[in-house]
């Protein structure tokens, strides 16, 4: 077993252990979903931070930056930062006074149950399939740290993964976040103080990445742009991930608080691969492949030691990810489609239930991540299925009294249906027709329902 295995394993034994520990404050439903509704401005920051940032923010935005440089077009990270920083403005207050558990809570309230259920539907392939890719990316880097056979890396990865977050929930979640805050930014740091200096200092390193910048790339039009943005920041403010730490915060400052330092600390955190795979191209030009360009220059530029941080740092990110996509599954599951169905169950039958959804969840991403190269297309395309409806489901409850449960079901299902179809006929602008479309068939559907 190599040293740096040894390391990795020990360092995700602590997380194991911080969950394990925490695990004894659980007593009630609340306690394990929301953590208590307890979070403080560090802990609600740190984890809204660690949970938005994770592998594909690394390879994905450096890959993104070698294949292609930047411009207008590229979402990560500014967009999605952009899109914690809008939850902050215009969400946080509003969904901390309603004490969610879940978002499809606030549909049940606002529309009907049925509603609810069918948001939670919607909602929870998306977290899977993101923790599907956080999974095969952890058992990647076990892989290659430990020289073992990707299938047994990926077991080892999921086991470890389902272990902690099924014991301690949301607070365990919140609490290893920090942890892996900390260790990201120290990981991310040594490697691009590392490769500057190999590349010939700051001077040098930002001249050459100021001639990958393009404002507006050749032949791209300002709809195929504003569908690039709105995907990103429409379409992930609905995500269960960021409602969840917003309702757990202790007061609605610290909620609005935390998004906008989490959103701010994404985008300057989420350049440092951007700017390393801009420059990566001069001094590694030959990948055939952008998403190697980080793994490659700590290869080549870092000491083992510097190598080891680098490694901690992209665990930390997929650590940070994935317990919290697992959960999310779990919550929506439990919560919104299951106890409903249920007479009066305990506490305890409420936590029991939740975790053990975290573990079934485990098993099925377990099960998406053996498949391989389809996971990654399928979170791309979940990345928006649904979210439009949502979306104006979402701003329209919160700030109109428009519409009821027949406007919430047109909204989603017309949503969904326009953006598969769009999706089908090789549209370029699928999200902004979904979002378009669930629109009308809102307030078309209120207004019919409003003739005498």
């Amino acid at each position: 077993m190599s040293p740096l295995l040894v390391a990795i394993l020990a360092y995700v034994a602590l997380q194991l252990a911080i969950g394990l520990w925490i695990s004894r404050r659980i007593k009630s439903e609340d306690d394990y979903l929301v953590a208590g509704r307890r979070m403080g401005p560090l802990l609600a920051t740190g984890t809204i931070f660690a949970t938005w940032f994770g592998a594909e923010t690394c390879l994905g935005g450096a890959g993104a930056a070698y294949d292609g440089g930047i411009s207008l077009a590229s979402a990560e990270p500014f967009a999605y930062g952009l899109c914690v920083v809008f939850l902050g403005f215009a969400f946080a207050r509003k969904l901390w006074h309603l004490r969610l558990t879940t978002l499809a809570d606030f549909f049940e309230r606002r529309y009907s149950r049925g509603v609810a259920q069918l948001a939670a539907c919607l909602m929870i392939p998306t977290s899977l399939l993101w923790a599907a890719a956080q999974i095969r990316a952890f058992g990647q880097v076990l892989a290659s740290a430990g020289e073992l056979e990707l299938e047994l890396a990926i077991t080892l990865a999921t086991a470890l993964v389902i272990v902690y977050t099924a014991a301690g929930g949301l607070l365990a979640d919140a609490v290893t976040d920090l942890v892996q805050s900390a260790c990201l930014l120290l990981g991310l740091g040594v490697i691009l103080f590392g490769v500057v200096g190999a590349g010939g200092g700051w001077q040098a390193s930002l001249a050459g990445a100021a001639e990958r910048v393009e404002l507006v790339p050749a032949g791209t039009g300002a709809l195929a742009l504003l569908e690039t943005w709105c995907v990103p920041v429409l379409g992930s403010v609905v995500a269960q991930e960021l409602v969840v730490r917003v309702s757990a915060s202790r007061s609605a400052a610290v909620a609005r608080g935390a998004a906008l330092g989490g959103g701010a600390l994404y985008v300057l955190v989420g350049a440092i691969p951007v700017f390393l795979g801009l420059i990566g191209v001069g001094l590694v030009p030959e990948l055939a492949h952008g998403e190697g360009v980080l793994p490659e220059l700590a290869r080549r530029f870092l000491s083992p030691l510097g190598f080891a941080l680098f490694a901690g740092a992209l665990v930390s990110a997929i650590l940070s990810t994935v317990d919290s996509t697992l959960l999310v599954c779990s919550s929506l599951l439990s919560h919104n489609l299951v106890l409903p169905r249920l007479h009066e169950p305990s506490e305890r039958a409420k936590v029991r239930l939740a975790r053990l959804g975290v573990v079934g969840f485990g098993l099925l991403a377990f099960a998406l991540a053996l498949t391989g190269a389809s996971v990654s297309a399928l979170v791309e395309q979940a990345s928006a299925l649904g979210s439009a409806g949502l979306f104006v489901l979402l701003v329209l409850g919160l700030f109109t009294r428009l519409g009821g449960a027949a406007s919430a079901f047109a909204a989603l299902l017309t949503g969904l249906a326009t953006y598969l179809a769009a999706e089908q006929g090789g549209s370029e602008l699928p999200f902004l027709l979904s979002l378009l479309a669930a629109l009308l068939a809102f307030v078309a559907c209120t207004r019919l329902g409003k003739r005498p």
